[in-house]
């Protein structure tokens, strides 16, 4: 039962990820265009605008917004102007929908109110965390609108969990550990690449998932998963002569991707590590 309830709000997370990025990339392009308030920006609201074909942009009624289905019964048109809507939409709405199950089957805690609590607040960052990583695949940008609020939300987190139960000072050691890790090694990269390794985005985005997973360990962890993330991803493509040499290849993903698996599987990876020598215990 409680699989099948993740599922369903999974695929309507999914659904908002959806809307939420392509709104958000329409705004910064309308307003680009001109200085002035208009009508349009003002539909593309998060909070306030009707959904709306990305094509037509015709008001979609509550039988074009079931996720998932809706999209699968029309064939990926648009109901109105029937152009073809994006795989990406399904796509979205179908992985978001698989990370809440495996968050659930796999979380690492047991399901004390504490557990819970820190479990509903992980599956509302996840859903910024896949948002970013679309934004990033499809515009190379990780948008702030999207970071500051998830690193608020990171942070309150932490902050309920250091007032009301055991081992605040120990935690917030280890989140600053985190962030200063997670955000610091990025930041060197940057200056000293001038943005051409890392960019801008990306160190405001280890800094949040450095608070995430908090401790020294884990920040490392993460820099190094991603990384290796990347390499695996990008040395093929060079080796084909896919993309070149100075091509942009977004990190945020990989990112997003390496603090998942921390999250769920970081303890066992860390235990596993220490007992083989590879990373120190203390």
């Amino acid at each position: 039962m409680i699989i099948l309830v993740l599922i369903v709000f999974g695929l309507i997370s999914g659904s908002f990820i959806n809307a939420v990025v392509w709104r958000l990339h329409e705004q910064s392009v309308v307003q680009k265009s001109t200085h002035k308030k208009t009508d349009y920006i003002n539909k593309l609201s998060i909070i306030h605008g009707r959904s709306m074909c990305p094509v037509c942009k015709h008001k979609l009624a509550a039988k074009d917004l079931v996720p998932l289905f809706s999209w699968l019964g029309l064939l990926g048109k648009c109901r109105y102007c029937h152009s073809s809507i994006s795989k990406q939409y399904p796509i979205v709405e179908m992985v978001t929908a698989l990370l809440f199950v495996i968050s659930y089957v796999f979380w690492p805690q047991n399901w004390a109110f504490q557990s819970v609590s820190q479990f509903v607040f992980w599956l509302i960052i996840l859903v910024g965390l896949i948002g970013l990583s679309v934004y990033d695949i499809r515009w190379y940008i990780l948008p702030n609108k999207i970071v500051y609020p998830l690193f608020v939300i990171v942070a309150t987190d932490i902050l309920l969990r250091i007032v009301f139960y055991s081992g605040g000072k120990n935690l917030l050691i280890s989140t600053l550990w985190g962030l200063v890790i997670g955000g610091g090694v990025f930041w060197v990269l940057h200056i000293f690449s001038k943005g051409n390794w890392i960019g801008g985005g990306d160190v405001k985005l280890g800094s949040v998932l450095g608070l995430l997973l908090g401790g020294p360990l884990d920040a490392m962890l993460l820099i190094f998963l991603a990384s290796l993330g990347g390499s695996i991803v990008s040395i093929p493509l060079l080796a084909t002569q896919r993309i070149k040499k100075n091509a942009h290849l977004p990190f945020g993903p990989f990112l997003v991707f390496s603090a998942i698996v921390l999250q769920l599987f970081g303890a066992s990876l860390i235990k596993w590590l220490q007992l083989r020598g590879v990373l120190p215990v203390y």
